[in-house]
Protein backbone atom coordinates (compact mmCIF):
# COMPACT_ATOMS: atom_id res chain seq x y z
CA UNK A 1 0.00 0.00 0.00
CA UNK A 2 1.39 3.42 -0.96
CA UNK A 3 2.07 6.10 1.63
CA UNK A 4 -0.73 8.27 0.20
CA UNK A 5 -3.23 5.40 0.48
CA UNK A 6 -2.20 4.81 4.10
CA UNK A 7 -2.82 8.47 4.90
CA UNK A 8 -6.22 8.48 3.16
CA UNK A 9 -7.20 5.24 4.94
CA UNK A 10 -6.25 6.57 8.38
CA UNK A 11 -8.03 9.89 7.81
CA UNK A 12 -11.25 8.36 6.47
CA UNK A 13 -11.64 5.30 8.75
CA UNK A 14 -12.87 7.19 11.86
CA UNK A 15 -15.53 9.01 9.80
CA UNK A 16 -16.62 5.70 8.29
CA UNK A 17 -17.12 4.36 11.82
CA UNK A 18 -19.27 7.34 12.81
CA UNK A 19 -21.29 7.12 9.57
CA UNK A 20 -22.02 3.41 9.96
CA UNK A 21 -22.97 3.93 13.60
CA UNK A 22 -25.29 6.80 12.69
CA UNK A 23 -26.89 4.58 10.04
CA UNK A 24 -28.13 2.26 12.80
CA UNK A 25 -30.95 4.75 13.25
CA UNK A 26 -32.61 3.21 10.15
CA UNK A 27 -32.52 -0.32 11.57
CA UNK A 28 -33.19 0.01 15.30
CA UNK A 29 -36.65 0.81 16.58
CA UNK A 30 -37.41 2.82 19.67
CA UNK A 31 -35.01 4.36 22.14
CA UNK A 32 -31.62 2.82 22.83
CA UNK A 33 -31.78 0.66 26.01
CA UNK A 34 -30.12 2.35 28.97
CA UNK A 35 -27.78 -0.56 29.65
CA UNK A 36 -26.60 -0.67 26.05
CA UNK A 37 -25.99 3.07 26.04
CA UNK A 38 -23.88 2.83 29.20
CA UNK A 39 -21.91 -0.11 27.83
CA UNK A 40 -21.16 1.75 24.60
CA UNK A 41 -20.13 4.92 26.40
CA UNK A 42 -17.82 2.89 28.65
CA UNK A 43 -16.41 1.07 25.63
CA UNK A 44 -15.60 4.38 23.91
CA UNK A 45 -13.90 5.62 27.08
CA UNK A 46 -11.75 2.49 27.32
CA UNK A 47 -10.62 2.76 23.70
CA UNK A 48 -9.69 6.44 24.12
CA UNK A 49 -7.71 5.83 27.32
CA UNK A 50 -5.73 2.96 25.77
CA UNK A 51 -5.12 4.95 22.58
CA UNK A 52 -3.89 7.92 24.62
CA UNK A 53 -1.36 5.76 26.46
CA UNK A 54 -0.08 3.34 23.80
CA UNK A 55 -0.48 5.42 20.62
CA UNK A 56 0.39 8.87 21.97
CA UNK A 57 2.02 9.24 25.40
CA UNK A 58 4.47 6.31 25.29
CA UNK A 59 5.66 7.10 21.73
CA UNK A 60 6.06 10.77 22.70
CA UNK A 61 8.25 9.88 25.68
CA UNK A 62 10.34 7.47 23.57
CA UNK A 63 10.71 10.08 20.83
CA UNK A 64 11.80 12.78 23.28
CA UNK A 65 14.36 10.50 24.95
CA UNK A 66 15.74 9.47 21.54
CA UNK A 67 16.29 13.18 20.81
CA UNK A 68 18.20 13.61 24.08
CA UNK A 69 15.37 15.32 25.98
CA UNK A 70 14.02 14.34 29.40
CA UNK A 71 11.09 12.18 28.34
CA UNK A 72 8.47 13.38 30.78
CA UNK A 73 8.98 17.09 30.11
CA UNK A 74 7.27 17.34 26.68
CA UNK A 75 4.81 14.66 27.81
CA UNK A 76 3.59 16.71 30.77
CA UNK A 77 3.60 20.03 28.91
CA UNK A 78 1.72 18.63 25.92
CA UNK A 79 -0.73 16.63 28.04
CA UNK A 80 -1.73 19.61 30.20
CA UNK A 81 -1.90 21.79 27.10
CA UNK A 82 -4.44 19.41 25.57
CA UNK A 83 -6.46 19.34 28.78
CA UNK A 84 -6.70 23.14 28.99
CA UNK A 85 -7.36 23.49 25.24
CA UNK A 86 -10.44 21.25 25.50
CA UNK A 87 -11.45 23.00 28.71
CA UNK A 88 -11.43 26.32 26.84
CA UNK A 89 -13.47 24.88 23.96
CA UNK A 90 -15.86 23.27 26.43
CA UNK A 91 -16.38 26.63 28.12
CA UNK A 92 -16.84 28.58 24.89
CA UNK A 93 -18.63 26.39 22.31
CA UNK A 94 -22.39 26.01 22.95
CA UNK A 95 -23.28 22.33 23.40
CA UNK A 96 -25.37 19.92 25.45
CA UNK A 97 -24.43 16.50 26.80
CA UNK A 98 -26.51 13.37 26.49
CA UNK A 99 -29.26 13.08 29.14
CA UNK A 100 -28.61 16.67 30.25
CA UNK A 101 -31.16 19.47 29.95
CA UNK A 102 -28.75 22.32 30.74
CA UNK A 103 -26.65 23.64 27.84
CA UNK A 104 -22.98 24.50 28.38
CA UNK A 105 -20.68 27.04 26.76
CA UNK A 106 -21.71 30.50 25.62
CA UNK A 107 -25.46 31.19 25.44
CA UNK A 108 -26.92 30.90 21.94
CA UNK A 109 -30.18 30.33 20.10
CA UNK A 110 -29.40 26.79 18.96
CA UNK A 111 -31.87 23.99 19.58
CA UNK A 112 -31.17 20.90 21.68
CA UNK A 113 -30.47 18.69 18.66
CA UNK A 114 -27.83 21.04 17.27
CA UNK A 115 -26.15 21.35 20.67
CA UNK A 116 -26.05 17.57 21.09
CA UNK A 117 -24.23 17.38 17.75
CA UNK A 118 -21.80 20.10 18.85
CA UNK A 119 -21.05 18.10 22.02
CA UNK A 120 -20.11 15.01 19.99
CA UNK A 121 -18.15 17.10 17.47
CA UNK A 122 -16.17 18.61 20.37
CA UNK A 123 -15.05 15.23 21.60
CA UNK A 124 -14.39 13.95 18.07
CA UNK A 125 -11.85 16.72 17.48
CA UNK A 126 -9.13 15.19 19.72
CA UNK A 127 -9.53 11.86 17.93
CA UNK A 128 -8.89 13.55 14.58
CA UNK A 129 -5.90 15.36 16.05
CA UNK A 130 -4.52 12.06 17.37
CA UNK A 131 -4.69 10.44 13.92
CA UNK A 132 -3.11 13.51 12.30
CA UNK A 133 -0.14 13.74 14.63
CA UNK A 134 0.57 9.99 14.44
CA UNK A 135 0.55 10.26 10.65
CA UNK A 136 2.97 13.20 10.93
CA UNK A 137 5.28 11.01 13.00
CA UNK A 138 5.07 8.27 10.39
CA UNK A 139 5.92 10.70 7.57
CA UNK A 140 8.82 12.07 9.60
CA UNK A 141 10.38 8.62 9.48
CA UNK A 142 10.18 8.12 13.24
CA UNK A 143 11.30 4.72 14.50
CA UNK A 144 8.71 5.02 17.27
CA UNK A 145 5.60 5.87 15.23
CA UNK A 146 5.01 3.38 12.40
CA UNK A 147 2.47 3.10 9.60
CA UNK A 148 1.06 -0.01 11.30
CA UNK A 149 0.66 1.96 14.52
CA UNK A 150 -1.16 4.76 12.68
CA UNK A 151 -3.52 2.27 11.05
CA UNK A 152 -4.11 0.52 14.39
CA UNK A 153 -5.07 3.85 15.96
CA UNK A 154 -7.43 4.70 13.08
CA UNK A 155 -9.07 1.25 13.31
CA UNK A 156 -9.49 1.59 17.09
CA UNK A 157 -11.09 5.03 16.78
CA UNK A 158 -13.34 3.81 13.96
CA UNK A 159 -14.53 0.90 16.13
CA UNK A 160 -15.36 3.16 19.06
CA UNK A 161 -17.07 5.60 16.66
CA UNK A 162 -19.59 2.91 15.71
CA UNK A 163 -21.46 3.15 19.02
CA UNK A 164 -20.86 6.90 19.22
CA UNK A 165 -22.64 7.43 15.90
CA UNK A 166 -25.62 5.47 17.20
CA UNK A 167 -25.56 7.29 20.53
CA UNK A 168 -25.87 10.69 18.84
CA UNK A 169 -28.41 9.75 16.14
CA UNK A 170 -30.89 7.59 18.04
CA UNK A 171 -31.72 10.07 20.83
CA UNK A 172 -32.42 12.71 18.16
CA UNK A 173 -35.20 10.53 16.77
CA UNK A 174 -36.60 10.38 20.28
CA UNK A 175 -36.64 14.19 20.30
CA UNK A 176 -38.84 14.30 17.19
CA UNK A 177 -36.13 14.63 14.53
CA UNK A 178 -36.63 12.54 11.38
CA UNK A 179 -34.40 9.50 10.82
CA UNK A 180 -32.77 11.10 7.78
CA UNK A 181 -31.91 14.27 9.69
CA UNK A 182 -30.72 12.28 12.68
CA UNK A 183 -28.38 10.31 10.43
CA UNK A 184 -27.14 13.53 8.82
CA UNK A 185 -26.46 15.11 12.23
CA UNK A 186 -24.54 12.02 13.30
CA UNK A 187 -22.49 12.08 10.10
CA UNK A 188 -21.74 15.80 10.44
CA UNK A 189 -20.55 15.31 14.03
CA UNK A 190 -17.86 12.99 12.64
CA UNK A 191 -16.70 15.29 9.82
CA UNK A 192 -14.61 17.19 12.36
CA UNK A 193 -12.32 14.14 12.65
CA UNK A 194 -10.83 14.16 9.13
CA UNK A 195 -10.66 17.96 9.29
CA UNK A 196 -8.78 17.79 12.59
CA UNK A 197 -6.52 15.01 11.28
CA UNK A 198 -5.55 16.90 8.10
CA UNK A 199 -5.03 20.21 9.92
CA UNK A 200 -2.84 18.59 12.59
CA UNK A 201 -0.89 16.63 9.98
CA UNK A 202 -0.15 19.74 7.92
CA UNK A 203 0.82 21.80 10.97
CA UNK A 204 3.01 19.17 12.61
CA UNK A 205 4.74 18.26 9.34
CA UNK A 206 6.54 21.61 9.40
CA UNK A 207 7.49 21.55 13.09
CA UNK A 208 8.88 18.04 13.51
CA UNK A 209 10.70 18.79 16.82
CA UNK A 210 7.29 19.52 18.33
CA UNK A 211 5.98 15.99 17.66
CA UNK A 212 6.31 14.75 21.28
CA UNK A 213 4.41 17.81 22.49
CA UNK A 214 1.64 17.45 19.90
CA UNK A 215 1.30 13.70 20.52
CA UNK A 216 0.67 14.25 24.22
CA UNK A 217 -1.45 17.34 23.49
CA UNK A 218 -3.83 15.06 21.57
CA UNK A 219 -3.68 12.56 24.47
CA UNK A 220 -4.59 15.26 26.98
CA UNK A 221 -7.52 16.38 24.83
CA UNK A 222 -8.79 12.79 24.58
CA UNK A 223 -8.46 12.17 28.31
CA UNK A 224 -10.37 15.39 29.01
CA UNK A 225 -13.29 14.05 26.97
CA UNK A 226 -13.16 10.71 28.77
CA UNK A 227 -13.16 12.22 32.27
CA UNK A 228 -15.53 15.11 31.53
CA UNK A 229 -18.13 13.30 29.42
CA UNK A 230 -17.87 9.59 28.72
CA UNK A 231 -17.22 8.19 32.20
CA UNK A 232 -19.78 10.38 34.03
CA UNK A 233 -22.47 9.56 31.44
CA UNK A 234 -21.69 5.84 31.61
CA UNK A 235 -21.97 5.87 35.41
CA UNK A 236 -25.25 7.78 35.82
CA UNK A 237 -28.16 6.08 37.56
CA UNK A 238 -28.47 2.32 37.84
CA UNK A 239 -26.36 -0.39 36.19
CA UNK A 240 -23.16 1.66 36.32
CA UNK A 241 -21.14 -1.57 36.35
CA UNK A 242 -22.17 -2.09 32.71
CA UNK A 243 -20.24 1.04 31.77
CA UNK A 244 -17.22 -0.21 33.72
CA UNK A 245 -17.27 -3.53 31.87
CA UNK A 246 -17.58 -1.68 28.57
CA UNK A 247 -14.55 0.47 29.47
CA UNK A 248 -12.49 -2.64 30.30
CA UNK A 249 -13.38 -4.28 26.99
CA UNK A 250 -12.65 -1.12 25.01
CA UNK A 251 -9.30 -0.67 26.74
CA UNK A 252 -8.35 -4.32 26.14
CA UNK A 253 -9.31 -4.18 22.46
CA UNK A 254 -7.34 -0.98 21.77
CA UNK A 255 -4.37 -2.32 23.70
CA UNK A 256 -4.37 -5.49 21.58
CA UNK A 257 -4.62 -3.47 18.35
CA UNK A 258 -1.81 -1.16 19.35
CA UNK A 259 0.58 -3.83 20.61
CA UNK A 260 -0.17 -6.39 17.90
CA UNK A 261 -0.20 -4.00 14.93
CA UNK A 262 1.95 -1.13 16.22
Amino acid sequence: MSETMKIVLCVILPLVGTTVGSGMVFFLKGAMPDRLQKALLGFAAGVMIAASVWSLIIPAIDMAEAAGTIGWVPAVIGFLGGIFFLLALDSFVPHMHLNDECPEGRPCGLGKSAMLVFAVALHNLPEGMAVGVVLAGMLAGSQVVTAAGAIALAIGIAIQNLPEGAIISMPLVGNGVSKKKSFLYGFLSGVVEPIGAIATLLLTKFIEPALPYVLTFAAGAMIYVVVEELIPESQEGKHSNIGTIGAALGFALMMILDVALG
